[in-house]
């Protein structure tokens, strides 16, 4: 990445006049949270694990579209970074549940502000959208 130019003084754009180390130092933070929480189905697991605490088909249903092989993928990152934890039971057959940590409750803010800037878009493209 390249300097950015010099803005005057009084910017909205904290990011403006930044050298290089400096830009990827407030970009590396953004890329981290992206890399964790990134792709279509990590975002949906964690808001359907909200509702309760579930087993693997159970949770497969409620993720409307997303295949076997990649839901236990998603789930082993979201292990990995410690949003969810498998809890194995003793039972015959033995009962597997996913269950959200309390460190998942970290993206609450996230999730929100997801939501609301999302419905913001979407009603500036249908006001676009109307007036073409």
């Amino acid at each position: 990445m390249e300097v950015l130019l010099e803005e005057p003084e009084v910017s909205t754009r904290p990011h403006r006049g930044l050298t290089k180390k400096e830009c990827t130092q407030h970009l590396m933070p953004i890329q981290d949270a992206l890399y964790v929480v990134s792709g279509k189905w990590k975002l949906p697991i964690i808001i359907a694990l909200r509702e309760r605490n579930t087993r693997f088909s159970e949770l497969q249903r409620a993720v409307t579209g997303i295949t076997a092989r990649v839901l236990s993928k998603e789930l082993k990152d979201l292990e990995q970074n410690e949003f969810v934890v498998r809890k194995v039971y003793p039972t015959t057959p033995v009962t597997i549940e996913y269950e959200l940590t309390a460190y998942s409750e970290t993206l609450d803010a996230v999730i929100i502000a997801l939501h609301d800037w999302g419905l913001q878009h979407r009603e500036r493209i249908l006001k676009r959208t109307e007036r073409e």
